[in-house]
């Protein structure tokens, strides 16, 4: 059985994750005032996936017996320096993220929760693909600079995402 220690830090993370979708989705408004749909469609997708991952979580719980107690979630910002800021804050909000996922499966296996710690396995995975994806755009908007063709050409290669689905 799942203990009260796992199911209410699950729904801290539960929170977490749609804080996650919540600030892709202001990062994907913040580009299309750019005019950039590109990098906006890229967040978009970004953010479905956190919901996702919200899902995930709020699934678990629920088949584990615990009990889901939503929290609030805080406002993202609203306003972005440049494109290469918004990566950069999504680069170290994945780094956070992987910190909190780490210290959720640390919880369950002091708390001697197998079937938690399977659970967070993917979650552990998919933190790795989060940063690494962060992380190249950031390097490759450093590359670009100021060159508004590298730009509109990184904005059209990254609206093909879910294209190769």
């Amino acid at each position: 059985m799942i203990t009260k220690t796992v199911v209410d830090r699950m729904n801290e993370q539960i929170a977490h994750e749609l804080y996650s979708g919540y600030l892709y989705l202001a990062m994907s408004a913040y580009f299309e005032a750019e005019n950039l749909p590109g990098f906006a469609h890229w967040m978009r997708i970004q953010a479905s996936e956190e919901q996702a991952h919200a899902m995930k979580f709020y699934n678990f719980i629920l088949d584990r017996g615990g009990k889901v107690v939503l929290k609030a979630i805080q406002e993202p910002p609203a306003d972005f320096a440049s494109p290469q800021a918004v990566f950069s804050q999504a680069y170290e909000h994945e780094q956070k993220v992987t910190g909190l996922i780490n210290d959720l499966y640390n919880l369950a296996l002091s708390e001697k929760d197998t079937a938690s710690q399977v659970f967070l396995h993917w979650f552990i995975e998919e933190q790795v693909e989060e940063e690494k994806n962060a992380s190249q755009i950031m390097e490759m908007l450093k590359k670009v600079g100021t060159a508004v063709g590298g730009l509109y050409q990184l904005d059209h290669q990254l609206g093909k995402r879910g294209d190769e689905d």
